[in-house]
């Protein structure tokens, strides 16, 4: 019989004269779901406006499109949206919940999180969910409550608190957790009665360093400045002020580098000023977006360590990419970090926040060469079990299996 199943995503589509528009990663989440089930109907709030530059048409999922119904829902965060939106929309997704053999939501937030609606409906209706999620949404709220202007602080301070009981509430009646990553499998855990860690990777077997490049890149270790990247959003909960500080502190001790942030955000023009009022303008890039895939891994390779300062409990999948790519990750402590290598090495980390220890770490490793080299062979290890295909498979069949 065909298996049909229905998944909340909080990634937005973007209306356009070309149909459909859908973040990059999304579009191929959509491919990996259909690989693994004869029907995939998947709900998504739609926005108007321009769109991301990763935005791309939905088409791009290529023939595995014909066996996925996308399903738009109102983008409704503000509370009388929500409300003026929520009889409609609870009706369209209890008819996709009645249709569906499989349920499985991502959830994170207060008003507007249809997720959340809908695993209040799949409950009332006798029918057993999973949970998905990659970080503790209320924990990153409470944590970033000072960012923004006075308005986005207060609600942040008002919010947190309910949105974790929220959380705490769903889980509970949730039939399966997955939860992407150590840090949100620890926070969850309690509250499940089968929580799963997970993955949620966009990383295919190709994108995995081979032993030539691997080669290679050890031999690029053994002299030369020392180089720093990093992967992903600059704002405050990556830390990426504390980046620049520990940067800085790598200047002040005479430490030859070249350092590079691939990423837009709020934080990118703050991180520029730094970097040219301290004078480092030709030891540290900071390109913004990209979305050329090339372009990326081409960073991780050349990377000889990827540092990170996450402030907030998630599972940034950059960590992961830099493991595949025998990029040690050095960064600060955090459950999901640790880990990725705890097994098998390919890591140095220092307390939360320490920007002083952090510095000294990275100092210790360029003067130690050969350490460093044995933590890329460790980072290549640990990134080699890590792949789209594989991960994409354990989800679906945890799904099957407990659902």
């Amino acid at each position: 019989m065909p298996e049909n199943l229905l998944i909340y995503a909080p990634v937005p589509l973007y209306a356009s004269s070309q149909g459909f528009l859908q973040e990059n990663q999304a579009c191929n989440g959509l491919r990996l779901w259909a690989e693994n089930f004869e029907t995939v109907s998947v709900m998504m709030p739609v926005l108007t406006g321009m769109p991301p530059p990763s935005w791309r048409p939905i088409s791009t999922v290529g023939p595995s499109l014909e066996r996925i119904n996308v399903i738009p829902l109102p983008t409704a965060y503000r509370p009388d949206r929500f409300f003026q939106h929520l009889p409609s929309t609870a009706r369209l997704i209890q008819e996709q919940i009645k249709k569906a053999d499989y349920l499985s939501f991502s959830i994170g937030g207060l008003f507007g999180d249809w997720g959340s609606v809908s695993c209040h409906l799949a409950h009332k209706m006798g029918k057993p969910y999973a949970i998905w999620t990659d970080r503790v949404e209320s924990e990153v709220v409470r944590r970033t409550a000072h960012v923004g202007n006075w308005r986005q602080r207060l609600r942040a301070r008002a919010t947190h608190r309910p949105m974790f009981a929220l959380e705490k509430h769903l889980i509970r009646r949730s039939s399966l957790g997955l939860f992407h990553g150590k840090e949100t499998y620890d926070t969850y855990a309690p509250y499940c009665r089968n929580p799963q860690i997970v993955h949620d990777i966009h990383i295919p077997k190709s994108d995995h360093i081979d032993a030539q490049a691997l080669d290679e890149k050890l031999a690029s270790l053994v002299k030369g400045p020392l180089k720093i990247a990093y992967v992903g959003r600059a704002d405050a909960m990556k830390g990426s002020l504390d980046w620049i500080t520990v940067i800085k502190n790598l200047a002040a001790a005479d430490m030859d580098f070249q350092a590079s942030w691939l990423g837009d955000g709020p934080d990118l023009q703050e991180m520029r000023a730094q970097v040219t009022e301290a004078g480092l303008q030709d030891r540290v890039k900071l390109p913004g977006f990209t979305d050329d895939r090339s372009e990326v891994l081409k960073c991780l390779r050349d990377a000889h360590i990827v540092m990170f300062c996450h402030k907030t409990p998630e599972s940034p999948r950059s960590l992961i990419e830099a493991l595949a790519s025998a990029a040690p990750i050095v960064g600060y402590e955090g459950a999901f970090a640790r880990d990725l290598i705890s097994a098998e090495g390919g890591g140095l980390l220092s307390g939360m926040g320490d920007t002083a220890e952090l510095a000294r770490n990275i100092m210790t490793l360029d003067n130690d060469r050969q350490k460093l080299a044995q933590l890329a062979r460790e980072a290549a290890v640990a990134g080699s079990t890590y792949d789209e295909e594989t991960v994409f498979e354990h989800r679906c069949e945890l799904i099957r299996r407990y659902l």
